[in-house]
């Protein structure tokens, strides 16, 4: 039977299970499980992990398209131009972005991060919601400063159907399969 676990990476926790410092390895004492994709050590949220290895590919794999909903922090007020950009796509060094999900939000009830971000009473902060279907190395936070938006603080919230409701930071839960 195929295991799929739903886990809440807490900041600063390497997404592997060996390393330096804390692991998933001291989250989840799962054997035979991997993670279906990545996120970096000082990104937070949902994190999918399985033993199945054609899971692993659909989940992580960008040729499926599988939507993932970020939650983001940025340094500055988000114009219409800016929004616009992201959701045309956005050039990077490494290509054109496809077009992704973007808008302003309200500051999310969010868990409170261990350290702080960093507050600065000079330079106004908000939050977007963003949603991109592909998975490039540090490519929100890449998106968000090319269109002048630094990132402070990055959360994935979900990942195609499966999202971090109900779960803090450090718990994990099986999740169903999914049908399709």
């Amino acid at each position: 039977m195929t295991r799929l676990i739903v886990f809440n990476k807490p900041y600063n926790v390497l997404t592997q299970f060996t390393g330096e410092g804390a692991t998933l390895a001291d989250y989840i004492a799962v054997k035979g499980v991997y993670p279906a994709g990545r996120l970096d050590k000082d990104s937070e949220g949902l994190l999918l992990l399985t033993d199945d290895g054609k899971l692993q590919a659909r989940i992580s794999d960008p040729r499926f398209k599988l939507p993932k909903t970020y939650l983001v922090q940025v340094e500055g007020e988000p114009d219409a131009a800016a929004l616009d950009r992201l959701r045309a796509g956005v050039d990077l060094k490494d290509g054109r972005t496809r077009p992704a999900q973007a808008q302003q939000i309200e500051a999310p009830d969010l868990w409170p991060r261990d350290p702080p971000v960093r507050y600065r009473k000079s330079v106004p902060d908000s939050w977007l919601s963003l949603t991109i279907s592909e998975g490039r190395n540090r490519q929100v936070r890449r998106m968000t400063a090319a269109v002048g938006l630094p990132t402070l603080r990055l959360v994935r919230w979900s990942i195609g159907d499966w999202s971090l409701d109900g779960l803090a930071p450090g718990q994990w839960r099986d999740a169903p399969r999914p049908t399709r």
